[in-house]
C-alpha cells in the first residue's frame, strides 16, 4: 500500500472518531493495567461488568493485595480463565507494592516483568494510560492491517513493527483505537461489513462483501 493511500484512511478514520478510546471502564493507570490483564481472551463488556463490582473495593495493590486471591476470584468467575488471572493480580499487585511504589511502571521491559503482562498487554498500558506512542496488536489489528495491506505481517510483532514505521506520525497516538474498533465493528472476522465501510475504495482485500 502506498503512503498516500495509508494516510487517507487514517484521516477518514480521524474525521469519524477524532478521539477514539478503549472501551474498558477504568479511572487510574493501575485500574486499566487490572482490566487488561482480565480482558485476555474475554470482552471488554464482561471485563467491566466484573470490575463494577471490583474496583470500588479494590482499586490500588494494597487494597487488591488485602482482598486476597480468594476473594478476588468471586469477582472475576464470569471471566474466562478467572483463577489464573486472580492469580496474576494479586501477585503484579504484590510486585507493584515492592518493586514500584504502587505506581504502574511506564516502560516495556518494567510492565513485562509483572505476572500476566505480556508485550501487548504492555503495550495497551503505554498508549492509553501514558500516551506513548505504541502498537498493541491483537486478533483485530493483525486482520485488519493484513486484509486492507495497511501493514501485513506473518505474526503480530511483524504487524507491529510495521505499523510503527508505516503510519504517519501524528496518526500514531490514536491508531491502535482506530484499527481495533474497524475489525471490532466493520471488518469482522468471519462476514466483514464491506458495503458500509468508510475505507472500501482504499483497501486492499481482493475478496470484499457486496451489499
Amino acid at each position: 500500500m502506498n503512503p498516500g493511500k495509508r494516510r487517507e484512511i487514517f484521516e477518514r478514520w480521524r474525521a469519524a472518531e477524532p478521539h477514539p478510546k478503549t472501551e474498558l471502564v477504568y479511572r487510574t493507570p493501575y485500574e486499566l493495567l487490572v482490566s487488561v490483564v482480565l480482558s485476555a481472551q474475554a470482552t471488554d463488556k464482561s471485563v467491566n461488568l466484573a470490575t463494577a463490582k471490583l474496583f470500588p473495593v479494590a482499586d490500588t495493590p494494597a487494597k487488591m493485595v488485602e482482598l486476597g486471591e480468594e476473594r478476588l476470584t468471586g469477582y472475576i468467575r464470569t471471566i474466562g480463565l478467572f483463577r489464573t488471572k486472580a492469580k496474576n493480580v494479586i501477585q503484579l499487585s504484590r510486585l507493584l507494592i515492592q518493586n514500584f511504589k504502587e505506581k504502574v511502571p511506564r516502560t516495556r521491559e518494567q510492565l513485562e516483568s509483572l505476572p500476566g503482562v505480556g508485550r501487548k498487554t504492555a503495550n495497551v498500558v503505554l498508549n492509553v494510560a501514558f500516551g506513548e506512542p505504541t502498537m498493541a496488536v491483537d486478533t483485530h489489528i493483525f486482520r485488519v492491517a493484513n486484509r486492507t495491506g495497511i501493514a501485513p505481517g506473518k505474526d503480530p510483532l511483524e504487524v507491529e513493527e510495521k505499523l510503527l514505521k508505516f503510519v504517519p506520525p501524528e496518526f500514531m497516538t490514536h491508531a491502535h483505537h482506530w484499527l481495533i474498533l474497524h475489525g471490532r465493528y466493520t471488518c469482522l472476522a468471519r462476514k466483514p461489513k464491506c458495503p458500509a465501510c468508510a475505507i472500501k475504495d482504499l483497501c486492499e482485500f481482493r475478496k470484499k462483501e457486496k451489499a
